[in-house]
């Protein structure tokens, strides 16, 4: 079990209870990535589309910027 992973369907992180991916899980994830830049962006990209789902009520652009716009 990942301490900072996400609770759903409100994406809330579970070990700060912060939106998720919170600021420990995305340290956590690039360092997991570090040598797969692409596979993360993927893994993000899924992430993000299964959010948009769960959390319609918030403007996509937003979520994009949340689950995509830190991995520049």
């Amino acid at each position: 079990m990942i301490a900072h992973g996400p609770v759903l369907p409100l994406w809330s992180c579970a070990g700060c209870d912060r939106p998720w991916p919170c600021e420990t899980r995305r340290r956590e994830l690039r360092a997991e990535f570090a040598a797969a830049p692409v596979s993360l962006a993927l893994y993000l990209g899924a992430q993000f589309a299964r959010a948009v789902q769960d959390l319609h009520w918030l403007p996509a652009d937003d979520l994009h910027r949340r689950f995509l716009g830190w991995i520049r």
